[in-house]
């Protein structure tokens, strides 16, 4: 390996987090600033919640509960013989 291409190596690099948590890591900076951790982050503490304020769920899911088989059947079939159609040109 050659000289001086490569940073210097700290094996207990420091991470502080926004909420006071500090990790000791090996990184190549000795001290670095992070904002949000697996102690606050709330995907990992359980505390996460789900907004749909547009309700976009809830109308995605009415509309497909109206939607009938046979017609979701029809778009099948349509999008099948288009796709024969185009085999049949290529020929």
């Amino acid at each position: 390996m050659k000289k001086d291409t490569h940073p210097t190596y700290h094996g207990n690099a420091t991470v502080t987090c926004a909420c006071g948590n500090t990790i000791a890591v090996g990184a190549t900076k000795e001290k670095m600033q992070i904002e949000i951790c697996s102690a606050c982050h709330p995907f990992y503490t359980g505390k996460n919640q789900l907004i749909d304020t547009a309700r976009r769920a809830e109308r995605f899911e009415a509309r497909r509960a109206k939607a009938k088989p046979e017609t979701l059947k029809q778009k099948k079939s349509k999008v099948k013989s288009r796709t024969e159609q185009k085999k049949n040109k290529n020929s």
